[in-house]
């Protein structure tokens, strides 16, 4: 899947969540990856980029994003 499909998928399965708060999400999930983590996924790290593992993992729902909530205006 195309990053804008992977990201067009996460912002539907999450309506309370933006793009910039999907950025700091996959951010955090790539430092994890990059530091040592362990993917999720049955994907060799060294054939994928970090990013772009963290982006599949959060829209495969491996990886819970927690934290965003609706604000009242």
């Amino acid at each position: 899947m195309k990053v804008e499909e992977l990201t067009a998928k996460v912002l539907n399965d999450n309506p309370n969540m933006d793009r910039y708060q999907l950025a700091i999400a996959v951010a955090t999930r790539c430092d994890q990856l990059e530091n040592g983590a362990t993917s999720k996924l049955n994907i060799d790290p060294n054939s994928i980029k970090s990013v772009d593992l963290a982006l599949m993992e959060i829209a495969e729902g491996l990886v819970v994003v927690k934290g965003f909530v609706d604000i009242e205006k």
